[in-house]
């Protein structure tokens, strides 16, 4: 690819539901402080100085709701029931971008340094570009009925974070290669043969997924201005 020239788009799928956050209302609508966690998702892309353009995808019905959440320079689109859906609807959305990016709306903290970092990596040539952090538990592989069966070692074991960074003809063939559904695009990328690379992570981009997550994301970010 031409690691100097197109537009960054950002999809963001922000279609979960929230029930293990413990809340009635979808996972991105749920506030921090005085802004959702989608508005603060996008807000943080913005702010990276790296990306062009931003397309929400969120289910059909809750289109409108997304709207008031963010400006009006933020484009909002219908997902599917999946995942793999929602991206796939958002990639119809980025017309003739070069790059990119697929990041979670529940990591809402990410800096937007970490997010500058993936782009310039994808814009000087890798075809995709994910942050990671080393694991620090022992991680045990188990059967179905809870017996241990294996202890891979941790020391090559990475955590993903996102936002995950593509050069955009490489992100549309791994979805026009596959119709199963998946929670990692990069995994879709090495399924078609190209090498995924990573980068160092932040602690900061952390997924706000349960009820301990979010009073940690609200300690860190109490006493905002």
């Amino acid at each position: 690819m031409d690691g100097t020239a197109g537009d960054v788009v950002a999809l963001v799928p922000a279609a979960g539901k929230g029930l293990r956050l413990g809340h009635d209302e979808p996972k991105a609508f749920v506030c921090l402080g005085t802004d959702s966690l989608l508005k603060r998702s996008v807000d943080g892309l913005r702010a990276s100085g790296a990306v062009d353009r931003i397309v929400v995808i969120v289910p059909a019905e809750l289109l409108d709701a997304a709207r008031r959440h963010v400006d009006n320079d933020v484009t909002v689109v219908a997902g599917g029931l999946e995942r793999t859906d929602s991206v796939r609807a958002g990639l119809a959305e980025v017309g003739d971008a070069t790059v990119v990016l697929v990041h979670d709306a529940a990591r809402a903290l990410t800096p937007p340094t970490l997010i500058a970092r993936v782009v310039a990596e994808v814009r000087a040539g890798r075809s995709a570009v994910i942050p990671v952090l080393p694991v620090v538990d022992t991680i045990k592989e188990v059967d179905i009925m809870g017996a241990v069966v294996g202890t891979p070692d941790r020391a090559s074991l990475r955590s993903v974070q996102t936002p995950q960074g593509f050069d955009a003809d490489v992100l549309r063939r791994a979805y026009d290669a596959t119709s199963d559904i998946s929670t990692d695009d990069a995994g879709l990328v090495e399924r078609i043969g190209e090498t995924v690379h990573s980068i160092v992570g932040d602690a900061l981009a952390f997924k706000i997924t349960t009820p301990h997550d979010l009073l940690l994301a609200e300690a860190l970010t109490r006493g905002e201005s």
